[in-house]
């Protein structure tokens, strides 16, 4: 394990380093004043072996490490020019990283700028192909690694360059054209008519358009498309601690808002078993049976994701100075219960004007029926999802999360709960009525 551990640090440095160096091949597109499609010639692809050989051999005297591609800028500078103007609104440019964690309502919150697509480039959960190229044969994310990877991706992301991210992609793309980008369906600034290419017969796209049919992404037409945008914003369920982001609030050209999002460990838990059944089945075989040993490794697990969900929210509180104005802290129950009001408030504080189409979704979605709803839907009524995990939680695993959780419930206003006719009763409130300043 100790040897994977190393070489999957170094591989990433490898990658880093190798990608800002000037004398290799940028898969930017180096003909930058054609459009790429997925007829374009391919450029061959390296291999994790080819790559350390080639950073072995890179000179010193090449581009500073901060640099961004030489082909990405030749490419923002052809779009700068075709336009012959900032995109209205980008004098105040924001770059919003949207802060969760899984089975925490993200992807809901998400479709609040999702659905503001005429000024907002939006991805959903990039780093999920970092994380994967990161995880250790035990199942863990070398964290090492993952501290030097997600900001540096990131930052190129908001700037609109994908050629580090290409890097990570699993099969690598092919002159910056991939069929295998995460859940690309779940962002409609991938599916636009200008990111949209012609259909490829007989290749399968795992995440495909919904409204659409479009041939594989071509990276090219979404780095275009991003660089016309007035703001940028990315969902996120991988970062661990806030502090790690610290470099990129710091990134100059940069506007960067923090939005944590964070819900009821209990009712996470509650959802999480259910949709990761596989992953959760001990806490699944302990809540049959009523006997939960509190020094089992996946309770360590529970008790390790509740600290950094506080800590990283009494960061953000404390408004250290890199994080002044910043950082905004959301509970998914108020964005439930209150779905207007929150998606004013998350606009303001990223310093845009909240919109009449994004309005209109929101009306249209969290009154769905149940029939329209699902485990990974964005459609449900949603203030009836605030108090349904209650029923689905036994009163011995709530009280586990308790005593594993409770600075964290404490810090976040959830309610403890003393008996199973307390946790049962929906007329009696566990969400206390709290301002995050």
């Amino acid at each position: 394990m100790r040897i994977k551990y190393t070489i999957s640090i170094v591989f990433f440095l490898a990658l880093v380093i190798i990608e800002k160096e000037n004398n290799l091949i940028s898969r930017v597109s180096d003909k930058l004043t054609l459009r790429l499609t997925p007829r374009t010639p391919l450029e061959p692809v390296l291999s994790s072996r080819e790559l350390l050989r080639h950073n072995g051999s890179a000179s010193s005297s090449h581009a500073s490490p901060r640099e961004p591609n030489p082909a990405f800028t030749l490419l923002k500078r052809r779009v700068e020019n075709r336009t012959q103007h900032q995109p209205e609104g980008s004098g105040g440019r924001k770059h919003i990283l949207l802060l969760s964690t899984t089975r925490s309502g993200s992807s809901f919150m998400g479709e609040f700028f999702n659905q503001q697509s005429d000024n907002m480039f939006y991805l959903y959960e990039p780093l999920w192909h970092v994380e994967k190229r990161l995880t250790l044969a035990t199942g863990g994310v070398n964290s090492t690694a993952a501290n030097w990877a997600y900001p540096e991706v990131l930052r190129r992301l908001f700037l609109c360059d994908f050629s580090l991210l290409e890097r990570f992609i699993e099969p690598a793309p092919v002159a910056h054209v991939t069929a295998d980008l995460f859940r690309r369906s779940s962002s409609s600034s991938l599916c636009e008519d200008s990111v949209c290419s012609p259909a490829v017969k007989g290749v399968f796209e795992h995440h495909s358009c919904k409204n659409r049919r479009c041939g594989p992404l071509n990276l090219t037409l979404a780095s275009e498309s991003c660089l016309q945008k007035a703001h940028r914003a990315i969902k996120l369920v991988r970062v661990r601690q806030l502090q790690t982001l610290r470099l990129l609030a710091e990134e100059p050209g940069l506007d960067v808002r923090f939005i944590q999002l964070v819900r009821d460990p209990r009712a996470v838990l509650a959802s999480r078993i259910v949709a990761f059944a596989d992953r959760y089945k001990n806490w699944k075989q302990w809540a049959e049976d009523g006997d939960v040993p509190i020094d089992d490794v996946e309770v360590s697990k529970l008790k390790g994701n509740c600290n950094n969900l506080r800590m990283s929210a009494e960061l953000g509180l404390k408004q250290p100075l890199w994080l002044r104005r910043r950082y905004m802290l959301v509970r998914y129950e108020d964005i439930a219960r209150f779905p207007l009001q929150k998606a004013v408030e998350m606009y303001n504080f990223a310093g845009i004007p909240f919109t009449s189409k994004v309005k209109a979704w929101i009306l249209s979605n969290t009154q769905a029926s149940k029939e329209t709803g699902g485990i990974y839907s964005t459609q449900k009524k949603s203030s009836e999802q605030v108090e349904k995990w209650r029923a689905n939680i036994p009163f011995k695993i709530a009280q586990v999360v308790q005593e594993v959780c409770g600075s964290t419930l404490k810090l976040f206003g959830y309610k403890f709960v003393s008996s199973e006719e307390m946790l049962t009763d929906k007329s009696i409130s566990l969400i206390e009525n709290k301002v995050f300043n």
